[in-house]
């Protein structure tokens, strides 16, 4: 996506704002140009810390999935037995809405980052496995068969062949599964903490009819989740440079 389309997406969804609230004028709505102001006039103080707190969880939250996900997706990918293993408790857990277990995680883990960044790996986890199986699972024979008659062993394979393969499909779970990273990080700080832009614009906006404060958080949560799918299209870009020419 290039800058100038978001950049032109952006400035529509803001005229469009503005005058639905010129023609609405009601609290609950203020122009974005009055949201845009205290935006910039809080962010050096409260809502900049609860921005670094969120962004902290998510992206906490984001690594450690990657960093169990895509191992053990490639594993289950190349080795059948493994697969069979694993397979049943993929198949009965990936269903279930994991944020359901939040009071759990809450009673088990407290209150602070561990249970939101364990609730959240959680749930990226098993979108990113599921897909990097499937990845690996679905690479042609007669391609692992020739890297293998040029003598690489297991680990040759998992570098050069599997991991390159299942690169693109982890990066694209990882595009998908943003905007349900958020979501979850939202719910999660909403309650039972006192940091993080959940906390902020529930607590600190809302419950104060601070609606201007509150669209503001919305505002800075809306820029997290741009961000984070930002920076995986350049890591695309950056570590699978052949997607660019295949498109």
């Amino acid at each position: 996506m290039k800058k100038r389309d978001i950049i032109s997406a952006s400035i529509v969804i803001f005229i469009v704002w503005e005058v639905v609230s010129l023609i609405a004028r009601v609290s609950i709505l203020p122009p974005p140009t009055e949201v845009v102001a205290v935006f910039f006039e809080r962010f050096p103080h409260e809502l900049g810390w609860h921005f670094l707190v969120s962004t902290w969880r998510v992206v906490a939250s984001i690594a450690l999935a990657i960093v169990t996900a895509v191992p053990l997706g490639m594993a289950m990918g190349q080795m059948p037995q493994l697969d069979r293993v694993f397979a049943p408790f993929v198949y009965v857990f990936y269903p279930i809405p994991k944020i359901v277990f939040l009071p759990i995680f809450l009673l088990i883990l407290g209150i602070g980052d561990v249970s939101k960044i364990a609730i959240i790996s959680l749930i990226l986890f098993f979108q990113i496995l599921v897909v990097v199986r499937d990845e690996a699972r679905a690479l042609r024979p007669e391609l692992i068969l020739s890297v293998r008659s040029l003598g690489a062993g297991r680990r040759a394979l998992f570098r050069y062949v599997y991991l390159p393969a299942c690169l693109p499909a982890a990066l694209t779970a990882l595009r998908v599964s943003i905007g349900t990273a958020v979501a979850v990080l939202f719910f999660a700080e909403s309650f039972a903490t006192t940091s993080g832009l959940g906390y902020y614009i529930i607590v600190e906006t809302w419950g104060r009819l601070d609606y201007p404060g509150l669209y503001a958080g919305v505002l800075a949560m809306s820029l997290l989740g741009l961000m984070l799918y930002a920076v995986t299209d350049g890591l695309e870009r950056r570590l699978c440079p052949w997607m660019k020419l295949r498109r």
